[in-house]
């Protein structure tokens, strides 16, 4: 499934891969904006994704390895100034490490060097329905109830939709939050298994998909953000425990 004449970024320094994905992306009916520099890439997709821009890209193909900045900043970068635009890392960095710092940082999909171009365009059509599916939701529509999503600690989770509302939006620091794709996969493993001691390396396997005998760290980013959405102090979580040497434990009502 393609999506003619939308704009997807590339951003890659190896001039004959890049030249490939541009070829195969126009032959598929997709527009193309090609960035080698990792500083110059960040300054582009800052403008591009701004609310100002007419034109914003719908997906980003970025590389990691590039000069001048790397991919894990660039998308750490973004995510940080507000944009949401699906991003999927290309790499020859396939360690379980780069993949889930990769997904720490805010990344949606990681295809690992060299790739099948088939895959590569049904990763990134799977990005574009997705993203597609969540703005058929208009932006202004009313607060959920806690009928319609999973209520705790004075916020409705969604992760239909990708985000955390307050359950009270009238107050003066309530504000939606949006969640990247693993953001909320996690969450949801997490939900789905109240009560349990959970060890990284299940995180690893069950959420990031990722069957090496390894465990990172890198996942405690991922908690420490989901502590700061919903925990009403985060230095002193409640719901999101963490079980010493062995991972995490999740308790609705604590």
């Amino acid at each position: 499934m393609t999506h003619p004449g939308l704009l997807i970024a590339v951003v890659e320094d190896e001039e004959h891969l890049a030249q490939g994905l541009l070829f195969n992306l126009q032959a598929e009916g997709y527009r193309t904006h090609h960035e080698a520099d990792g500083e110059a890439a960040l300054r582009w997709l800052l403008q591009a994704t701004s609310a100002a821009s007419g034109d914003q890209p719908a997906a980003i193909l970025l590389d990691v390895m590039l000069p001048g900045r790397d991919g894990f900043s660039i998308v750490s970068a973004l995510r940080q100034s507000g944009c949401y635009t699906p991003v999927l890392m290309l790499t020859a960095r396939g360690r379980s490490e780069d993949i889930v710092t990769g997904f720490a940082a805010g990344a949606d999909d990681y295809l690992p060097k060299p790739f099948d171009l088939g895959v590569l365009m049904a990763r990134l059509s799977a990005l574009l329905r997705r993203m597609h599916w969540h703005k058929a939701i208009p932006a202004t529509a009313p607060a959920p109830t806690p009928g319609t999503g999973i209520t705790l600690a004075g916020h409705i989770i969604n992760l239909d939709t990708l985000e955390i509302r307050p359950l009270h939006p009238q107050s003066p620091a309530a504000k939606t939050i949006h969640l990247t794709l693993m953001e909320a996969e996690l969450l949801r493993y997490l939900l789905d298994h109240p009560g349990k001691v959970i060890s990284r390396s299940e995180l690893l396997e069950n959420v990031w998909h990722v069957r090496e005998d390894t465990d990172t760290r890198a996942i405690d980013n991922f908690i420490v953000r989901l502590r700061r959405y919903l925990e009403p102090n985060p230095a002193k979580p409640i719901h999101l425990l963490t079980i010493r040497a062995v991972g995490y434990r999740f308790l609705p009502e604590p």
